[in-house]
C-alpha cells in the first residue's frame, strides 16, 4: 500500500488534471481519507477539519467524496442501518475484515482473491462489473477487552 503521502499526491494530481481545484477544505478532506488508517464516514471526515475549517459543511464532505468516486479513487463501503465508509487508500474491489464490535474496517493482504472471484465469474458465465468480499468477525483489540471484562 502506498504511503499517506504519496497518495494525496496522487488524487491532487488526478484532479488537477480534471480540472477540480483543490481549495484548502477539499485538500483537508483528502488529507483526512487518505490519513485514515481505517475506513472512515463523511461524518468522521467532517468531525476532524470543521474546527480548522468551521464554515465547511458536511455536503462538502460529500461532495468531495462524490467527485473522489466519480474518477473511481474511492471506494465506497455502504452498510445497511450505519453509515457508508470509504477507502482512499485502495479504490478498487478488495477483501475487508470487519469488526462487530469497534466497526474497524481492516484490509488483509491477501492475493488469492484474485483468482478465486475470476474462478467463481467464469464457472458461472458472468461478466464481471464488481464485487465485495467482507469477512465479519471480532478484532483481536476487541477480544482483548472481552477477556477483560
Amino acid at each position: 500500500m502506498k504511503d499517506s503521502q504519496t497518495r494525496l499526491e496522487e488524487l491532487i494530481e488526478k484532479l488537477k488534471e480534471r480540472d477540480y481545484r483543490i481549495t484548502p477544505q477539499r485538500l483537508a478532506i483528502l488529507k483526512s481519507l487518505v490519513s485514515s488508517p481505517s475506513h472512515p464516514s463523511a461524518e468522521w471526515i467532517y468531525e476532524r477539519i470543521k474546527s480548522d475549517f468551521p464554515t465547511t459543511s458536511l455536503a462538502t464532505v460529500y461532495k468531495t467524496i462524490a467527485v473522489l468516486k466519480g474518477i473511481d479513487e474511492v471506494l465506497e463501503l455502504g452498510f445497511s442501518g450505519d453509515s457508508n465508509r470509504y477507502d482512499g487508500h485502495r479504490p478498487y474491489p478488495h477483501p475487508h475484515l470487519i469488526c462487530l464490535e469497534c466497526r474497524d474496517i481492516m484490509d488483509p493482504d491477501v492475493e488469492a482473491l484474485d483468482a478465486l472471484t475470476r474462478q467463481i465469474v467464469d464457472r458461472a458465465g458472468y461478466r464481471l462489473v464488481t464485487h465485495r468480499f467482507d469477512i465479519y468477525g471480532i478484532c483481536p483489540a476487541c477480544q482483548l477487552k472481552q477477556l477483560q471484562e
